[in-house]
Formats: structure tokens, C-alpha cells, sequence
């Protein structure tokens, strides 16, 4: 079973860790930089970590030191402990994937990202997994999950199969891996060679890596084709030859 992408995720731009701005007190993947997104029509990409008692969290890094005023792994944190650390410059704590479905109730698409947990691209434990498949069950609106790590989408599609499947793709430099990952691996990741094999419908590709020949063979077979991460207008142009939507922030994106 292969679910299609809802055509919102082609038609509306996408905004990277919801439409963030410090200067408002919105900053990456918070609360109020939902509500931004959602207030101005964007869809929105996020990203989700796991707290210790396996909830999904809404929160890009694997420690807490750059985003918040705590230190450490927040997979060390339970979830009462991270919804009382605020994120920097914002009044609100770290959300949970529930809390932005509630807040963002199927008025605009949602975009989610499950962040590695095996360091090298490889098999996880399935926590972060199960955790989204449980708060995604009933969930009604517009929305797709997808990460650099294909295994992690292909447990996704046991658990979630009525939930649209993509993988987040780019050139794979071996300094973007661990020290001692595998070349073929890393090989294969490059290729977007588990296109087929996790039920995929949609890559989101670094924009200035969309003229790789995988990826006009994938969209001329039909995938939707994705992009991360632009950040002007002139961007935005060059990478629209090739993709049908793109990820931005630093901007507004135009909307139709």
C-alpha cells in the first residue's frame, strides 16, 4: 500500500519548523511559530524526538543545549520534565506531537520528520515510530510523515500504512555520516534506492542536489517531488524548475 501525498502538500509552501521568528518569540518547531504557519496559510515541517518515556516530541536536536536553556540528551527527559523547559525566546515549553495536531486540526498540512535514532541510519528501537503512530491514529487532516533514515519509515508503514510515506534525501557526503558507516549504505541512502521498498510517495531533496538523475527518473514514475531547505525568493525559483513545493524559512514564501 503506497498512500498518496494530499495535494495541499504540493499546492501550499511548506514552512521549515513551522514559520519561526525569534523577533516575535517563535522560534523553531515552538507553538507560536505553528500558529504563525497556520494563520498564514503555510503548511508546515516538523521535526519529532523522543522523550524517555517514549512521547513523540516536537524538536529538532538530540540535546537540548542550542534550543533551550537546558543541557543533555532530551531523550534522557521525561515528557513532564521537557513540557517544563521553555524553548529560547519563547513563553511556551518543548510540544508534543499531539499538542500540534490540536493546534494545527487539519487546516493546513503538516509535515512531519522523525529525526534518526540508530546514528547511522540504520535500524531503530521503534519508540519514536510508535509514538507517532499512536498520536497520528484519528488524526483527520492533511498530513505525511518522513526522515532521512528509510528504516524508520518502513516501520512506519506497519504501524501507520494509511499514512503518507516519504524519505528526506540529499548526496549523502561521508562527512554527514558517523565515522565507520557503511560505504555501500551510505551508497544506498544516496541512490534513494528504499524508494520502493518503504512504500514511498514523496521525496523532500536538498534543493541544490534536484538535477541528480534519481530524481527525475523518481518524479517521471510519479513520486511528488519535495524540497529543503530555501531561504529567498531567488532560491525558491531555481529549485520550482524541479520541484513541485518547497520547505523555506527566513522569507514568506508567495502563495497562490
Amino acid at each position: 500500500m503506497r498512500p498518496a501525498l494530499h495535494p495541499d502538500f504540493l499546492r501550499r509552501p511548506i514552512a521549515h519548523r513551522a514559520l519561526h521568528d525569534l523577533s516575535a518569540r517563535a522560534p523553531e518547531n515552538s507553538l507560536p511559530a505553528v500558529r504563525a504557519a497556520v494563520a498564514a496559510g503555510y503548511g508546515i515541517e516538523i521535526d519529532l524526538q523522543p522523550s524517555a518515556d517514549g512521547v513523540a516530541m516536537v524538536f529538532h536536536d538530540d540535546t537540548l543545549d542550542r534550543l533551550t536553556y537546558e543541557t543533555g540528551p532530551l531523550r534522557a527527559r521525561s515528557t513532564a520534565e521537557l513540557q517544563r523547559i521553555r524553548v529560547r525566546e519563547c513563553p511556551e515549553p518543548i510540544p508534543t506531537l499531539r499538542q500540534v495536531l490540536a493546534e494545527v486540526d487539519g487546516r493546513v498540512p503538516l509535515l512531519i520528520e522523525l529525526k534518526d535514532q540508530s546514528q547511522r541510519m540504520g535500524d531503530s528501537d521503534g519508540q519514536l515510530e510508535r509514538a507517532t503512530a499512536a498520536a497520528l491514529e484519528g488524526y483527520g487532516g492533511p498530513v505525511a510523515v518522513m526522515s532521512f533514515n528509510p528504516s524508520m519509515i518502513a516501520t512506519m508503514a506497519d504501524l501507520a500504512p494509511g499514512v503518507a510515506r516519504g524519505l528526506t534525501t540529499y548526496a549523502f557526503p561521508a562527512e554527514d555520516l558517523p565515522e565507520g558507516t557503511d560505504a555501500a549504505h551510505r551508497a544506498s541512502l544516496a541512490a534513494i534506492a528504499d524508494f520502493d521498498r518503504v512504500g514511498a510517495a514523496f521525496i523532500s531533496h536538498h534543493w541544490r542536489d534536484l538535477d541528480r538523475p534519481r530524481v527525475a527518473e523518481l518524479k517521471a514514475a510519479g513520486a511528488a517531488v519535495l524540497c529543503w531547505t530555501i531561504r529567498s525568493p531567488e532560491e525558491e525559483a531555481t529549485a520550482r524548475r524541479i520541484a513541485q513545493n518547497i520547505t523555506f524559512e527566513g522569507y514568506r514564501a508567495a502563495q497562490d
